[in-house]
């Protein structure tokens, strides 16, 4: 996520002229990228954004968030434990529309979550809209529109990316099912992601970089790639990628 520097606007101001706050959960598998969004968006004075939890998991994420009830939960695509889809999942009666109560002792209305995440595949942007999130951007997002994306899908708002509400309206505007990709689902969520970096010609230190991983666990995952897809090189990897539209 790129910094914001000083425009960075305060929370907008709500009826009667009080100034809004948002209460936001950050769910993410990397303790460094959490600091970071933490020290970005969380100057309360400043953004109007109040960080009330963080979680590095899906069982964490869930507990958090049922606990603290924020407006709005930054949810990471990929997590040990099932992924965003899977806290969506638990997470559903807390939503709008869902079973759990209208508000938590604190006065807090159902929670939204909006998925913030270095994917820009479109499967993972599909699954977590299915799933229930109200918007989707990426981690090149700058902080000051990460916080207007917060307290845009705190009012109930659909935030996305540049190009990625594409994905969305083809998904939904879609009649019929896509097959089911039986090679693909060998793959962890993991290895999809570094399959993906790898098609689009990123170098091993490069997508460590990335998903704050070391070049060895990269390497290890490629190797998995190739052994379950039944491929002998990055070059017959990228070609496979892309007779899928994965790159």
């Amino acid at each position: 996520m790129t910094t914001g520097g000083d425009e960075m606007a305060a929370g907008t101001e709500g009826d009667g002229g009080t100034e809004r706050r948002a209460r936001v959960v950050l769910v993410d598998d990397h303790r460094m990228f959490r600091t970071g969004v933490r020290a970005e968006i969380g100057q309360t004075e400043r953004t109007g954004v109040d960080v009330v939890g963080e979680a590095a998991d899906v069982e964490q994420a869930v507990a958090v968030v049922t606990a603290t009830r924020p407006d709005v939960v930054l949810l990471d695509v990929h997590l040990p434990g099932g992924g965003g889809v899977e806290v969506l999942r638990r997470c559903a009666p807390l939503m709008p529309g869902g079973t759990a109560p209208a508000t938590s002792p604190e006065g807090a209305e159902a929670v939204r979550f909006l998925a913030l995440s270095v994917s820009d595949a479109a499967e993972d942007v599909i699954g977590v809209i299915r799933g229930g999130a109200r918007g989707y951007v990426t981690k090149t997002i700058t902080g000051t529109d990460l916080v207007d994306a917060i307290f845009r899908v705190a009012d109930g708002d659909a935030v996305f990316s540049p190009r990625l509400a594409g994905f969305v309206l083809d998904a939904f505007a879609a009649t019929d099912t896509p097959p089911v990709d039986e090679d693909l689902d060998r793959l962890t969520q993991r290895e999809r992601e570094v399959l993906r970096l790898i098609a689009r010609g990123y170098a091993y230190k490069e997508i460590a970089k990335q998903l704050f991983i070391s070049v060895k666990t990269v390497e290890s995952h490629v190797s998995a790639v190739l052994r379950k897809l039944q491929l002998s090189n990055r070059h017959e990897l990228t070609r496979w990628a892309t007779a899928r539209r994965l790159v």
